[in-house]
C-alpha cells in the first residue's frame, strides 16, 4: 500500500487554524539587512560541502553569492587542521579561527545543526553556549522528546530552536517528525521562538507538496533548507538547481514572504557533491532575482 500523504486543501485551513490560530509576529532574534540578498536570508548550509572544510565551506558560500552559512556538527575546520571540529564541544579557540575565516570573507553564521538536543541539561546547554557564542539567530534539531527543556533555553537565551523533517512515511510509526501537521501540534501554545525548519527536498520526497506544508506551519517557520527535486515522492529524487525541479520554489518563496518570514534560506544541495559550486550559485541567482 502507498502510505505516502499529501496534505490536502481542507486539512491545511481546518488543521492551521486549530493548532496555530491566525498568523503572528514572532519575538525572535533578527539577520542583519546587510546579509541579506534581495531580502532574502540565502545561504549555504555546511553540508552542501560536507566533503570540504569548514572554511572551504565559507569560502565557497561567498563565491556563490551567499552571506548566511548554517554550519552542521563534525565538519572538520580547515586543511591546516583537520583533526579540529566545527561543532558544540569545539573551544574558544576554534570559534575564533571559525569567526575570524567568516569575518574575512563576509558572511555570517546564522544556524547549527541538524544537531541533538539531549533531555539533560547540562549537555543541552553545550549547544545553546555554542550558538550564543557564535552569535547564531537559530538551532535546528529533530529532539522532539525534549521539547520542555528547550523551550526553558529557547527563553534563556533568546535563540530560536527549529525542528527539521527528514523523509518519513506511515511505514515508519516512531518516526514523526518528517509530518508538518505533527510539528505543528509540537510547536502549539511553545514560545514563539520554538518552531520549524521547513526542508523542501525531504518533504517532496515524503510526498508531500512543500507549499502545502509551508501552509500548515503558518507563523511557525523558523529557517528552510531550501531544495528543489527532480522528482516528487522518491526517496531517490536529487537536487536540481531552484526553478528547474518540481518543489515549487518560486511559489514557496511567495508564501514565505506572504508569512513575513525572516529567517534563514539554506541550500543544502546534495547532488554532484564534488563540484556543486555552479549549481549553488544558480540556486543564489534565482533568489537574486526572485520578484524582478
Amino acid at each position: 500500500m502507498n502510505t505516502r500523504i499529501s496534505v490536502s486543501r481542507t486539512c491545511l485551513g481546518l488543521c492551521t487554524l486549530a493548532l496555530l490560530g491566525a498568523p503572528r509576529t514572532l519575538a525572535e532574534p533578527k539577520i542583519p539587512d546587510e546579509y541579506k540578498v534581495n531580502g532574502w536570508a540565502i545561504g549555504c548550509q555546511a553540508y552542501t560541502f560536507n566533503r570540504f572544510t569548514a572554511f572551504e565551506a565559507i569560502e565557497k558560500t561567498a563565491a556563490a553569492g551567499a552571506r548566511v552559512i548554517e554550519f552542521y556538527p563534525g565538519q572538520r575546520l580547515s586543511r591546516e587542521e583537520p583533526n579540529l571540529r566545527v561543532d558544540h564541544n569545539a573551544s574558544d579557540e576554534v570559534l575564533a579561527k571559525l569567526k575570524a575565516k567568516l569575518q574575512q570573507h563576509g558572511v555570517k553564521a546564522v544556524n547549527y545543526g541538524v544537531v541533538g538536543i539531549p533531555n539533560n541539561e547540562a549537555e543541552a546547554r553545550k549547544v545553546f553556549e555554542f550558538a550564543k557564542k557564535m552569535g547564531l539567530r537559530a538551532v535546528t534539531t529533530e529532539s522532539a522528546e525534549s521539547i520542555n527543556l528547550i523551550e526553558k533555553l529557547v527563553k534563556e537565551y533568546d535563540i530560536c530552536v527549529a525542528f527539521h523533517n527528514h523523509p518519513g512515511s506511515l511505514d515508519r510509526p516512531d518516526y514523526k517528525v518528517w509530518h508538518p501537521l505533527y510539528i505543528a501540534g509540537l510547536v502549539t501554545g511553545r514560545d514563539p521562538r520554538i518552531g520549524a525548519c521547513a526542508d523542501t527536498g525531504h518533504w517532496t520526497r515524503s510526498g508531500i507538496k512543500p507549499l502545502e506544508a509551508l501552509r500548515v506551519l503558518r507563523g511557525r517557520i523558523i529557517s528552510a533548507h531550501l531544495k528543489d527535486l527532480n522528482e516528487f515522492g522518491k526517496r531517490d529524487a536529487h537536487d536540481v538547481p531552484f526553478g528547474k525541479g518540481v518543489s515549487g520554489i518560486k511559489e514557496c518563496l511567495d508564501e514565505l514572504k506572504a508569512q513575513g518570514f525572516e529567517g534563514n534560506l539554506s541550500i543544502e544541495y546534495e547532488h554532484n557533491w564534488e563540484n556543486s559550486l555552479p549549481e549553488v550559485t544558480q540556486c543564489v541567482e534565482f533568489v537574486k532575482n526572485y520578484g524582478k
